[in-house]
C-alpha cells in the first residue's frame, strides 16, 4: 500500500510540486502563532501571567487591577489573544498587550 507522504502536491503559493510531507510540514508551520506579551515574552499555553494595567471588565462590573496574577492561561490561535479565568470571571479574554510573563 502507498503512502499518503509519497504523493506530490502542486503548491500553488509558490507553483511548485512539492512531497506531501513538505506540504503537511508548511501547514503546520502556517497553524503556530506566536504570543508574545508586553515586553516580547513568548507566551504558551498553562503559563501565568501579570497585568500591567487596570482593565474593567465589560459585564461583569468589575475592574481588575495591576498587579493581579493571572493563572493557567489559553491561547486562542489570534496573535493578540489569550483565553483565562479569574475568580468570578468565566470566558474571560485578555489582550496579550496588557499582560506580562510571570
Amino acid at each position: 500500500m502507498a503512502d499518503p507522504d509519497d504523493d506530490y502536491v502542486f503548491d500553488e503559493a509558490t507553483g511548485e510540486w512539492i512531497s506531501g510531507a513538505d506540504a503537511k510540514a508548511r501547514q503546520a508551520a502556517v497553524q503556530t502563532v506566536e504570543v508574545r506579551d508586553a515586553v516580547g515574552n513568548l507566551l504558551a499555553t498553562g503559563d501565568s501571567v501579570v497585568l500591567t494595567k487596570d482593565l474593567k471588565v465589560k459585564g461583569a462590573n468589575q475592574t481588575l487591577r495591576r498587579g493581579t496574577v493571572i493563572r493557567s492561561i489559553r491561547l486562542t490561535g489570534d496573535s493578540q489573544e489569550i483565553d483565562c479565568r479569574h475568580e468570578g470571571i468565566k470566558g474571560l479574554v485578555l489582550r496579550a498587550e496588557f499582560v506580562r510573563k510571570r
